[in-house]
């Protein structure tokens, strides 16, 4: 510390507060908790203490209700040493894996969920601040953002005379969550790849922003969040401290309920470029060797980066407020910890390198002030105007926080198994397939995001290989490929179906796994390692627990059939608003490497003249189970009913395909490949031809209504004619059903027949016009200007 503060070498406990049933409803701790509370300190806490307590056992720091269930997840893989393998798994900012020639990639996917329906733009735009420091913060450089949304519908989908949807506030939020993604991201110089948008009811109430971020780091220069070395100095770097965000991390732990608005000061300000500068500050003074360990503020402030760092040491850190930066004048010990300004680090130094810390933040015109000590002992003390404030043992906020058991029910989706017999009467009569694919095209979940994903910037950095649009999204590393070898590349994909996983939450999570996975192998890369994001209801309700218990499960057994462990991730619980909950909605990244990123294979066909395959696995892909098409977008949007549960899949055929897919991008036969999911294989085919305007033949010798069943391990093709039998006897080396549908051409038709009669004939022109105007046709004017 500096020389004009000494800290007492004793001192009396921090003077306790008067402890009422009120206040501890107001800090979401319960009776059982306080009690634990008292025990941990051995005496009545302070308030300031009080405080402390609430934020780090709170269920967004803690997990204390998700953590018996995610210790099934596996973590490690069988990758043991080069690219794919597990370098950092759980428990630091971010999962990191080697990626090969001495580079390792850092990446994570993180909740905003709470902040964004509060204040969507700051909601959103610090969710973005908060990836990308957990990125930097490990010693990577971000190299690429995607997001995962969840909004309710824009317009009414149906006539309902009792619908009290606010469709206004759904389209001003999802508009301020775009547009907070995009100002952040944008102002910070981090390419957007993409990511999905889906709306569905149960989200009106409860939006979700989960935002992945992916970074690169040289394997011999990553850093660790812990503090090191007893009298070691501990910096506060960045920001000035303000009173935004306090009670953050326990807002988003709570339900919302009637003026949950009022919340507003809990949302943190976000400000990108000063995390620009804080971005380029970090990475170079770690580059001088005076940088022991690194932590981010992130969610409960300074609270959590003080105790956590000296919980993984084993240490203690003692910090005085006095000589933190703060931008309000009067801020209360109270505000200070528990405030959660955005863009600040905290960093433990090489006691005698003082001056070499200072110099670099002083050249990016950061503050970065000196306010703490590492202590022998692993203990967290807090002084204010030279009085004691808080002094709490770390592993009381951390590794002791409680850990529930809380009561697993069962889970039914209240949804028929078998169709309603008029759905059975309707798909005996024929159809207009046509209008049916191009009200699919149109519908929310299915329709061009391109209004979304032009408002960010996906090619910053000219690393971009594949930007939005596509299955996957692409980036080279530079850096590799020297002495004439290919540059290697990195794929990353995000998916997650919720109503899938309404229907059932074990297999839906299995095929979110699978989904993503799936889209990283049809741009050729190998998918090595997963992160997850998991977004459920009150866990104090038995069958929101069963859902969740279910869907973890499904993860679990879904990365070890597929070789992608979990390397770290977020739970955001309380998704409810007044009692009624969103679907269980695990949103799963996965990350594959490429060993020549110029072998990357597009999504949509490229040009006319190629052959147009589908590759599926062996079951009978030619009776698509009823059951499974209630679960369809065919049946929510034309049929307007949900029934039944997803098709069943066999993981190791999963498998398998991922394996074909890889093997045909390396030997340079595919030409384009896209994943078969929402609206199935018409849907799958009018995408395809609209990426480049190029039209399309085809014949799926199925039934008609099989066009829209989404098929769970089925991939589209296309290659050139000279190389159609050898694809064909790749496809079969691996036990897969390999089928030709027919060809790609320069006119601007599109035709698909069953079994030579034909179901659906329209122009490409006609389909883009129904997928590309639909989302903005739904925004007012007033989100539009």
């Amino acid at each position: 510390m500096p020389n004009e503060y000494v800290f007492p070498t004793s001192t009396p406990p921090p003077t306790p507060t008067t402890i009422s049933p009120a206040l501890l409803k107001t800090h979401s701790i319960t009776p059982d908790e306080y009690t634990r509370i008292e025990a941990a300190l051995g005496r009545v806490p302070s308030l300031t203490e009080l405080g402390i307590f609430s934020v780090m056992w709170s269920e967004h720091c803690s997990y204390k209700s998700s953590r018996v269930h995610l210790k099934r997840l596996p973590t490690k893989g069988t990758r043991l040493s080069g690219p794919g393998a597990v370098v950092q798994g759980p428990g630091e900012n971010a999962g990191i894996i080697d990626v090969g020639e001495g580079w390792a990639c850092a990446f994570k996917i993180e909740s905003h969920n709470h902040p964004s329906y509060i204040e969507p733009y700051q909601g959103a735009a610090t969710g973005v601040g908060g990836i990308l420091r957990d990125i930097f913060t490990m010693g990577a450089r971000p190299m690429a953002v995607m997001d995962s949304l969840r909004f309710g519908p824009l317009t009414p989908e149906s006539d309902k005379k009792d619908d009290t949807t606010d469709y206004a506030r759904n389209r001003q939020t999802m508009a301020g969550v775009v547009h907070g993604v995009g100002g952040y991201g944008n102002c910070f110089g981090v390419p957007n790849l993409g990511g999905e948008t889906r709306f569905e009811q149960c989200y009106s109430g409860n939006p979700l922003l989960n935002a992945f971020a992916l970074g690169l780091v040289r394997t011999d220069e990553i850093f660790y969040a812990k503090a090191e070395g007893v009298g070691n100095p501990v910096f506060y770097v960045g920001a000035k401290t303000g009173r935004d965000g306090i009670h953050g991390a326990t807002m988003a732990s709570e339900e919302f309920t009637e003026g949950s608005e009022q919340k507003r000061p809990n949302v943190q300000m976000g400000d990108p470029f000063l995390e620009k500068l804080l971005l380029e500050a970090c990475l170079e003074v770690m580059q001088t060797g005076a940088v022991l360990g690194i932590q981010d503020m992130g969610a409960a402030g300074l609270t959590c980066s003080t105790c956590e760092m000296g919980a993984r040491g084993s240490l203690g850190v003692t910090i005085e407020l006095d000589k933190v930066p703060q931008r309000e004048t009067g801020m209360s010990t109270y505000e200070i910890m528990l405030s959660e300004s955005q863009e600040r680090m905290l960093l433990v130094a090489a006691k005698g390198r003082e001056e070499e810390v200072l110099a670099v933040f002083r050249k990016w015109g950061l503050d970065c002030a000196e306010v703490g000590l590492v202590t022998a002992d692993d203990v967290m003390r807090v002084y204010h105007g030279g009085i004691l404030e808080a002094e709490i043992p770390n592993k009381s906020l951390t590794d002791d926080a409680p850990v529930y058991h809380r009561p697993v029910g069962t889970w039914t989706a209240p949804v028929p198994k078998d169709p309603p017999a008029w759905v059975l009467e309707e798909l005996k009569k024929p159809r207009d397939y046509t209008a049916d694919l191009k009200k699919l095209l149109a519908s929310a979940n299915i329709c061009d995001k391109r209004w979304i994903y032009e408002q960010y910037d996906s090619m910053v950095q000219t690393n971009t290989v594949q930007g939005p649009g596509g299955e996957a999204g692409v980036i080279r590393i530079k850096g590799t490929g020297k002495q004439d070898a290919p540059e290697r590349g990195l794929a990353m994909a995000l998916a997650g179906n919720g109503r899938w996983c309404y229907l059932d939450p074990k297999l839906g999570a299995m095929h979110a796994v699978a989904e993503a996975a799936r889209k990283v192998a049809c741009t050729g890369a190998t998918p090595v390692a997963a992160t997850n994001c998991l977004n459920f209801g009150n866990p104090e309700k038995p069958e929101i627990m069963a859902q969740l218990s279910q869907a973890i499960d499904g993860i679990t057994e879904a990365c070890n059939a597929l070789g992608t462990p979990v390397t770290g991730g977020n739970v955001s619980l309380y998704n409810e608003t007044k009692g009624e909950g969103i679907y269980p909605t695990p949103v799963i990244g996965i990350v594959g490497i490429l060993d020549d990123v110029t072998k990357a294979v597009p999504s949509g066909f490229v040009s006319a003249g190629h052959k147009v395959i589908q590759i599926a696995a062996k079951w009978d892909v030619d009776s698509y189970p009823v059951e499974a098409f209630g679960s369809s977008d065919y049946a929510k949007t034309i049929l307007q009913t949900i029934w039944g549960r997803p098709e069943w899949f066999d993981l190791r055929e999963a498998a398998q395909l991922n394996k074909c897919l890889i093997s045909l991008a390396s030997e340079g036969l595919l030409r384009s490949a896209c994943d078969l999911s929402d609206g199935g294989l018409a849907v799958a085919l009018a995408k395809a031809c609209l990426t480049n305007g190029v039209g399309v033949n085809a014949d799926s010798s199925r039934t008609a209504i099989s066009l829209f069943g989404e098929q769970a391990c089925s991939v589209v093709i296309s290659c050139s004619s000279e190389d159609e039998s050898k694809v064909r006897s790749i496809v079969e080396g691996y036990d897969l059903h390999v089928w030709a549908l027919g060809d790609t051409t320069d006119r601007d038709d599109f035709w698909l027949a069953t079994g030579k009669k034909p179901a659906i004939l329209t122009t490409v022109s006609e389909l883009r016009t129904a997928y590309s105007t639909a989302l903005e046709s739904q925004l007012a004017e007033e989100v539009l200007a």
